[in-house]
């Protein structure tokens, strides 16, 4: 069974969906009491509802498309076409009330992002991408020109990826860096020209599965660090799955931040 691109309707759907979801978040924002996880990481009530409302959502509009979410099943689904969802990536921004949180949502078929919905609630963004036609942001095309054309001097580092600088103390890093606590954000910032590139030491299959399509429509080069995400097979249990990676505007910012990508893993 070939799966086929999602219809208008679908789409229209999940921008519903995703206004739906962004509005209560912004109205929950400042009102947040968090719970400890196993993991150690956060959570909150409106990620458990944001998480069920977007996993119902996506049932009823496309019906026999499973759906693998952080807060929900983590294993690979069965169905040829799967949704990958963060219902609210960067809980501790959120709980902390630091108004910088995302919604990732991707449609993958056969392991491969085909759709892409990124949703930046307090800023009002919301960046879509299908695979080979493009990216927009709020409905404006993006394109590597407006990417480059920001000449940006940041690296986005994630809190385990800083680590780097420990391994590798005799070399001055090759750029200005910031740590966004927000896993997709941190790798939509290349794809955006807000940074130059972006290492991510322990990004799970929800955090980067969105991003990961607009960087690629969006011409960013990536490099998978250990496992590559392009290789699930359905049943795979992700809970505990890293994909470190690192994202970089051009080959040339790749080749000049791999020698911290090595370091990363400590090679």
């Amino acid at each position: 069974m070939v799966a086929s691109p999602l219809t208008a309707q679908q789409l229209n759907g999940v921008h519903q969906l995703l206004d739906r979801v962004a509005e209560r978040q912004r109205q929950d924002f400042g009102h947040i009491v968090s719970d400890v996880k196993p993991d150690g990481t956060l959570i909150t009530a409106c990620d458990r509802w944001s998480d069920a409302t977007i996993v119902a959502g996506l049932a009823s509009m496309a019906p026999g498309e499973g759906v693998l979410s952080e807060e929900g099943v983590k294993s690979v689904p069965e169905s040829p076409a799967y949704w990958v969802v963060d219902p609210l990536d960067g809980t501790t921004n959120f709980a902390a009330g630091i108004p910088y949180w995302a919604i990732s949502v991707a449609r993958c078929v056969d392991g491969q992002p085909m759709e892409a919905f990124l949703e930046v609630p307090s800023l009002r963004q919301r960046i879509v991408a299908i695979r080979g036609k493009g990216a927009w942001r709020n409905g404006k095309r993006l394109t590597p020109q407006t990417r480059l054309a920001a000449d940006s001097a940041c690296v986005s580092l994630c809190s385990r990826a800083i680590r780097v600088l420990q391994h590798r103390p005799d070399h001055p890093f090759p750029g200005k860096i910031r740590l966004l606590g927000v896993a997709s954000l941190n790798l939509l910032s290349v794809a955006m020209g807000q940074t130059v590139a972006a290492l991510e030491a322990t990004p799970k299959i929800w955090d980067l599965a969105a991003a990961w399509l607009v960087l690629t429509e969006l011409e960013c080069p990536l490099r998978w660090l250990a496992a590559n995400p392009g290789d699930l097979r359905p049943g795979m249990d992700l809970a505990e799955a890293d994909f470190p990676v690192l994202a970089a505007a051009s080959s040339q910012q790749l080749d000049r931040l791999m020698p911290w990508g090595e370091a990363l893993l400590g090679r």
